[in-house]
C-alpha cells in the first residue's frame, strides 16, 4: 500500500485536464506510442466529438522513481457543473486532487466549486498550471489567483504544458511526495483482513453482465470468490478482477487501496448501486459510508416519435442508467403525444447528452418537452384544501385560485468576470431576477461576484446569454440554496380550443404576457393550415392573452363553370360555406399537428 497513490485531475471545463492525463500515460508508457490518440481516456463518441470528459475515467499507471516503482491510480474527471456528481464519486475513491488551472484563462467559477468538494473530502490538494506554452498564458497572474485562493507559497505551483509535456515528469514526482499512500485499516480487528470495497461507479456488459468499479478498502480479492452487495443483499460469484490500463485488464487479485473492477455476472437491472459495499459473504460489518443520492433539478418529457418505439426507449433508458445513476425516469402519458417518460436531470447539458445519446446509441427519434423544475404548491380550495404538493410537469399545475402558496427552488451563484464587463451585466440580472450580494477583487481585474436567483431564471437560457453579454469571458457556478415563495402562473396553448399540454409551462407573472405572444407568434409560423379556419391562443390568470388565426385552405369550387346563371355559382360557395362550418365545428379539439412541430416548438 505504501507505493500506491490515488489520485483525481479536478478543473474547470476546457482547462487540460484529459490533455494532461495523455501525457502522463504517455510518460509512464501505460498506452504505446502507436496506440496513442488525443483525449485517450475519452472513450465516448460524443466526448471525443464536443471536446468535454463526460463520465469519469479511472487508469492505472506504474512509475518508477529513485529506484522504487510506484502504482498511480488516475481518475479523469468532468469539468462542467451538470456532471459535478461524477466528481464527488471520484473524489471518494482517492487521497489527492491536482487542481489544475488554465494559465490563459486563471480561476474559473467551477475550479471553486471541485475545490471545496476535494477539501470537504480531506484530499491533500496539489496546485498546477496548464498551458504555459501558450502565448497568451499570464503565468505571473494567474499564479498569484491560485495563492489567493489556497494560501499557499508561489513555489508550490508546478507549471505544465499537455501539448508538449513540459512539467509533467515532475508533477508524477510530486504526487508520489505529497499525496499519501491509501491508509490500513486498524489492525486489531478482522476488519484489516476481510475483503472490503466502495463502489464508486458501474456499466454493463451484454457477455459479462454488471461490472462494478471498485476502491479496495481492506483486505484483497481474486476471482471465484463468493461476494455480496451489503445493501441490495445479492450475493454473487466474482467471475473476473482486473485494473485499468485504460482497457479493462484482468488480474490475478485487487488488494487494500488499489483501483480496479470485479465482473459480478448479475444481469438484472437495480441490483448494483453507486455507494454500495461489496464485501465477502461472511462479513458482518455494516455498509461503508456511501454517496449522497443525486438530486434532479430540471425536469422534462421525453416520447418517442413513432409509438412503436416506446419499449425500445423503456429499455434504453434503463441501459443508460448502468452507466449514468445520475438521472431518474418514470413512465407517464400525453394525450397529444401518447406514452413517454418523465425525466430528472442535473442541468441543461445533462439533459441534452441523455437526449443525444439516446439517439446515437439506439437510434431513437424523440420527441423532448419543454425542460422545466419542481414547484411546491399549497392549496387553499377544492378537495385538497391544505394540502402540500411537489409538481413536476406544468401540465399538472393547479390553477391560481385553488392555490394559497407556491413555492420553488433558488440558487447561490457565483460569477467571475472581468470588470469591463460588470456594466453589461447588470441589465441582464435584473431580467433573471437575480439577488446580487457582495462582490470581491479576484486576480488580475477580475470581480467576483455572489448572487441569488430563482433557478427557474438560470434555465431560461441565462448561461448562454452570459456568454454573450461578456464575449465568453464570464464563467459560472451554482448551487441549490431551498426554496422561496414564487410570483409564477401557468401559461397553456390552445389550437381550436384545445389546450396541448405539450406546450404547457409555468411562467413568472411578471413575463407571461411576452412568453404567450412569443410561443403563439412561433406556433403560427411552422403549424400547417387546416380545413378550417382555427385559432392559436395563449392563456394564463383565466383569460386569453394572446390569440393569432391560422387561414384555411380555399378552394374554388366554381373554377370548373363557364358562364350560366350567377345563382349557380352562389349555391356552391354557400354550399361549401355551410359544409366548413360544420368541419370547424366537428374538427375542434382534433387538429392533426405533426412531430416536427413539436420539435421545432421544443428548440429555442
Amino acid at each position: 500500500m505504501d507505493r500506491i497513490r490515488n489520485f483525481s485531475i479536478i478543473a474547470h471545463i476546457d482547462h487540460g485536464k484529459s490533455t494532461l492525463a495523455d501525457r502522463m500515460l504517455e510518460i509512464t508508457g501505460t498506452i504505446p506510442a502507436r496506440l496513442m490518440q488525443d483525449q485517450v481516456l475519452d472513450s465516448m463518441e460524443l466526448e471525443r466529438e464536443r471536446g468535454i470528459t463526460i463520465k469519469m475515467q479511472p487508469v492505472r499507471m506504474n512509475y518508477r522513481l529513485a529506484n522504487q516503482d510506484y502504482i498511480l491510480n488516475l481518475i479523469d474527471t468532468p469539468g462542467h457543473i451538470d456532471f459535478s456528481y461524477e466528481v464527488s464519486r471520484a473524489l471518494k475513491a482517492v487521497e489527492g486532487s491536482i487542481l489544475l488551472v488554465d494559465a490563459t484563462q486563471g480561476v474559473q467559477a467551477q475550479t471553486l466549486t471541485t475545490l471545496n468538494m476535494a477539501r470537504e473530502a480531506g484530499l491533500k490538494i496539489i496546485p498546477v498550471l496548464s498551458k504555459v506554452d501558450s502565448p497568451l498564458a499570464r503565468v505571473e497572474d494567474v499564479k498569484s489567483e491560485v495563492v489567493k485562493l489556497l494560501e499557499c507559497s508561489p513555489d508550490e505551483i508546478l507549471q505544465t504544458s499537455g501539448r508538449t509535456g513540459e512539467g509533467v515528469d515532475r508533477l508524477l514526482q510530486e504526487i508520489i511526495k505529497h499525496i499519501p499512500p491509501p491508509k490500513q485499516a486498524a489492525d486489531d480487528t478482522s476488519s484489516a483482513k476481510d475483503f472490503r470495497s466502495l463502489i464508486f461507479d458501474f456499466k454493463y456488459s451484454t457477455h459479462k453482465g454488471v461490472i462494478v468499479f471498485v476502491r479496495v478498502i481492506s483486505g484483497s480479492i481474486s476471482r471465484n470468490v463468493p461476494l455480496t452487495f451489503k445493501i441490495s443483499k445479492k450475493t454473487f460469484t466474482s467471475l473476473e478482477v482486473g485494473i485499468f490500463s485504460p482497457n479493462e485488464v484482468a488480474v490475478e487479485s485487487l488488494g487494500a487501496g488499489e483501483i480496479g473492477y470485479i465482473v459480478t455476472g448479475i444481469k438484472e437491472p437495480g441490483i448494483a448501486s453507486v455507494g454500495d459495499t461489496v464485501a465477502g459473504v461472511n462479513d458482518m460489518n455494516p455498509p461503508l459510508a456511501g454517496y449522497m443520492s443525486p438530486r434532479p433539478v430540471v425536469w422534462a418529457s421525453i416520447y418517442p416519435e413513432s409509438q412503436d418505439d416506446f419499449t425500445t426507449l423503456k429499455q434504453a433508458l434503463g441501459k443508460l442508467k448502468l452507466s449514468d445513476s445520475s438521472y431518474t425516469y418514470e413512465e407517464e402519458s400525453s394525450g397529444a403525444l401518447g406514452r413517454g417518460f418523465r425525466c430528472g436531470f442535473l442541468g441543461m447539458l445533462h439533459l441534452e447528452i441523455i437526449t443525444e445519446r439516446l439517439h446515437r446509441e439506439f437510434n431513437l427519434d424523440l420527441v423532448v418537452t419543454m425542460p422545466t423544475i419542481t414547484y411546491e404548491v399549497t392549496y387553499k380550495a377544492g378537495p385538497k384544501s391544505g394540502k402540500k404538493e411537489i409538481i413536476y410537469s406544468p401540465a399538472h399545475f393547479p390553477d391560481e385560485n385553488l392555490l394559497s402558496e407556491i413555492r420553488e427552488p433558488w440558487v447561490n451563484v457565483v460569477i467571475i468576470t472581468p470588470v469591463t464587463y460588470i456594466s453589461n451585466l447588470m441589465p441582464l440580472l435584473y431580467e433573471h431576477e437575480a439577488e446580487l450580494g457582495n462582490s470581491e477583487n479576484f486576480g488580475d481585474d477580475r470581480t467576483r461576484l455572489f448572487l441569488k436567483m430563482p433557478l427557474r431564471e438560470l434555465m431560461r437560457n441565462f448561461f448562454d446569454k452570459l456568454k454573450s453579454t461578456s464575449s465568453g469571458f464570464a464563467s459560472i457556478s451554482y448551487e441549490i440554496e431551498g426554496m422561496r415563495d414564487a410570483n409564477v402562473v401557468r401559461m397553456d396553448i390552445l389550437v381550436a380550443d384545445e389546450v396541448l399540454p405539450a406546450f404547457s409551462r409555468v411562467v413568472s407573472r411578471r413575463i407571461v404576457e411576452q412568453e404567450a405572444e412569443s410561443a403563439v407568434e412561433k406556433l403560427h409560423s411552422i403549424l400547417p393550415r387546416q380545413m378550417f379556419v382555427m385559432k392559436i391562443q395563449g392563456k394564463a390568470l383565466g383569460r386569453i392573452i394572446s390569440s393569432r388565426t391560422v387561414a384555411a385552405y380555399s378552394k374554388d369550387v366554381t373554377q370548373h363553370m363557364y358562364g350560366g346563371d350567377i345563382t349557380r355559382k352562389m349555391k356552391l360557395r354557400e354550399k361549401q360555406k355551410k359544409g366548413k362550418k360544420k368541419m370547424k365545428e366537428r374538427g375542434r379539439g382534433s387538429v392533426d399537428i405533426p412531430h416536427d412541430v413539436f420539435l421545432k416548438m421544443m428548440r429555442n
